[in-house]
């Protein structure tokens, strides 16, 4: 009795899941279609692989994180008027002459326009925005 009681079971078992095959398939569309990125990544930092990001490195993940850079997206102006920031509430030291060098870094990578990769960073600022009153 109990031979039938299994040949039963696994009978409706692999019925059930023949009956599900074929349902699902994923769509395929543009959208689906994964993007490559050709940008080599530092896998320490996460911070794009350039002559410069030794100095970066050197200079900003001294006193925090890189993600504190990757989340953000300034103008050469932006960046710099964060170092002066810094500077004068959270005693960064001078930069000196790396200064230039950590701005061209900065601005070339992390500037409004230049988006390694959209999934990791933020959105770009919304344009045209239209505001309405709430009730």
């Amino acid at each position: 009795m109990n031979t039938v009681k299994s040949v039963l079971v696994v009978t409706a078992l692999l019925v059930s899941l023949a009956s599900f095959r074929g349902v699902y398939k994923p769509a395929q569309t543009a959208s689906s279609v994964v993007k490559t990125d050709t940008t080599k990544l530092d896998p320490e930092s996460g911070m794009v692989n350039d002559p410069n990001l030794m100095m970066v490195k050197a200079q900003c993940t001294a006193c925090h994180s890189s993600k504190l850079i990757l989340q953000h997206r300034f103008t050469r102006a932006g960046w710099q008027e964060r170092i002066r920031w810094m500077q004068k509430y959270h005693k960064l030291w001078d930069l000196g002459e790396s200064e230039k060098v950590v701005l061209d870094y900065l601005e070339k990578n992390y500037g409004p326009q230049t988006a390694v990769n959209l999934n990791t960073f933020r959105r770009a600022p919304l344009k045209e925005v239209k505001w309405y009153k709430l009730p």
